[in-house]
């Protein structure tokens, strides 16, 4: 997988606490916030299961896009995960190649007009 900017959701268990950040490294992000080595709110609160994330063109439309995100009421944060993602499946391995990405998480496709 090569860099590119991200939009990532992980969350502690289905429905569990959720985090919302950015990334220019996926692969290397999602890695440091399983390995332990992202201090704080993921640490403390066991936010390791990577359930959502998109590709951005650039670093600004994905900040864009966290921002939105974390303006939205929990339901519709939680509708856009279960839209791809259902069963709040970790995606762990997609990124890191075992398994085959759903084409919904390819790309930003969908941007949510939720403020």
């Amino acid at each position: 997988m090569t860099k590119q900017p991200a939009l990532y959701i992980l969350a502690s268990r289905p429905n569990g606490t959720l985090c919302t950040g950015v990334t220019s490294d996926l692969l290397r992000r999602v890695w440091e916030h399983r390995s332990g080595l992202v201090e704080g709110f993921t640490e403390r609160y066991r936010v390791h299961h990577l359930v959502y994330f998109e590709f951005h063109d650039n670093i600004e439309d994905a900040i864009r896009r966290e921002k939105q995100i974390k303006k939205w009421r929990r339901a519709w944060t939680i509708d856009l995960i279960e839209e791809s993602n259902p069963r709040w499946r970790d995606l762990w391995p997609t990124i890191i190649g075992g398994e085959e990405m759903d084409s919904r998480l390819r790309g930003n496709d969908k941007l949510e007009e939720r403020e």
